[in-house]
């Protein structure tokens, strides 16, 4: 099937099929963002805490973005635009000096931004269970990665400063880390600077019309095996020649995290 058409580039003798209608959804506008979060409060664990207290300094270890509630709202002023509000998530994991304990916290990091959602008014009525969508709101949709711990530092206690704000946090979010927060009474504050990598959208569910080249079918076969002997798939494995050399040259990586390493 030399002529069959896959997903990739198109060469240009590539014949259309047909032209058909989906219903997916459409992306409006999207934006990506680089954040660098300074100083961003971060609520220790009870087990945490007097390690804490008793630190010179803290060392950055970790950060792990446990969740990102996302927020739409229709700016009134100007129709077809509305605001996206991100509240971030993180598990900051740092070692206090000296001693080199491991202390775990929480920290919340807001933001928001401002795209284009188009403008609807329709309900959605479904066979399947669904009694009713309103879809006259877009859909915010927000991707991100862990963010890169880029320091910490430890800190006396200075009633005014807008940072002491206790933030809302979801049961599941405590939940997950598995241990009460200090999120009040501490002599000693903990702050992270956080590096957030993310791309925000807002879409909707509309029809499209898109060319059709065949079928989608795989081309691979699925590889499976049926051996209990341990040995058998072991026997199976390429013998990793190259862990054993080292390599003459090393080539630049471009994964972002390697600049920190």
């Amino acid at each position: 099937m030399a002529d069959r058409v896959v997903p990739g580039p198109v060469d240009s003798s590539a014949c259309i099929r047909e032209a058909v209608c989906i219903h997916t959804k459409k992306i409006y506008s999207s934006c990506r963002d680089k954040d660098c979060v300074e100083d961003l409060r971060v609520f220790p664990t009870l087990t945490s805490q007097p390690y804490i207290d008793s630190a010179i300094s803290i060392r950055p270890r970790a950060a792990e973005l446990l969740y990102a509630g996302v927020n739409v709202e229709e700016i009134t002023f100007n129709r077809g635009y509305y605001t996206v509000d991100v509240t971030y998530f993180y598990r900051c994991i740092g070692e206090c000096v000296p001693g080199n304990q491991t202390v775990t916290g929480l920290a919340v990091f807001n933001k928001r931004v401002i795209l284009f959602g188009s403008e609807g008014s329709v309900k959605v009525y479904t066979s399947d269970g669904e009694i009713t969508t309103q879809a006259d709101q877009p859909v915010g949709v927000v991707e991100a990665v862990d963010p890169i711990a880029l320091s910490m530092q430890i800190a006396d206690r200075c009633g005014c400063d807008p940072r002491e704000r206790v933030p809302e946090i979801p049961a599941g979010i405590l939940a997950a880390l598995g241990e009460d927060l200090v999120l009040t009474d501490a002599n000693r504050i903990w702050y992270a600077t956080l590096g957030q990598f993310s791309l925000i959208r807002l879409e909707r569910d509309s029809q499209l019309v898109i060319p059709v080249y065949n079928y989608s079918l795989p081309e691979n076969e699925c590889v499976g095996s049926t051996d209990d002997d341990p040995c058998s798939l072991f026997g199976r494995i390429r013998f990793p020649v190259e862990e054993f050399y080292p390599p003459d040259n090393l080539v630049q990586r471009d994964n972002y995290r390697s600049l920190l390493q």
